[in-house]
């Protein structure tokens, strides 16, 4: 069995800096794709990854992942962590939150059904939470 390749942490963050991509980075080092990825993040050098738990609070089937619903309460989740998406999608995400909390609803999430809309608790609103968040960043910037 042969001894793993490594990747010298220097050499590898003066080849991000000049722009190599993940690919060019794992033909250079003889390594995979995933290993380049994994010593990126050993070496500081990744993107910090967005934590949408908050937002998305239920253990989502793949096949709802890409739901309306579900991508909407990501991009308010992105806009609350300071990151918002494009503005079409933020603005789609926007218009749809505050729909929801101006008719009084909610969303619901069932591994069977996906999401639905349900009259909002009288404490309330699971979206009207994650819209407000989402809007306070937007105005803090």
């Amino acid at each position: 069995m042969g001894r793993k390749p490594t990747i010298d942490r220097e050499e590898l963050a003066r080849r991000v800096a000049e722009g190599m991509s993940v690919q060019e980075l794992a033909a250079h080092f003889g390594v995979s794709e995933s290993g380049v990825l994994q010593a990126k993040r050993a070496a500081g050098l990744a993107k910090p990854m967005l934590d949408h738990s908050t937002a998305l609070p239920w253990k989502v089937d793949r096949a709802h992942t890409q739901s309306g619903p579900a991508t909407n309460l990501r991009n308010l989740s992105a806009a609350a962590q300071g990151k918002p998406p494009a503005a079409e999608r933020l603005n789609t995400a926007l218009r749809w939150a505050q729909r929801l909390v101006d008719a009084g609803l909610d969303v619901r999430y069932d591994t069977a059904e996906g999401f639905t809309e349900v009259p909002a608790a009288s404490q309330g609103s699971h979206v009207a939470a994650v819209l407000a968040a989402a809007r306070k960043a937007l105005d803090a910037r």
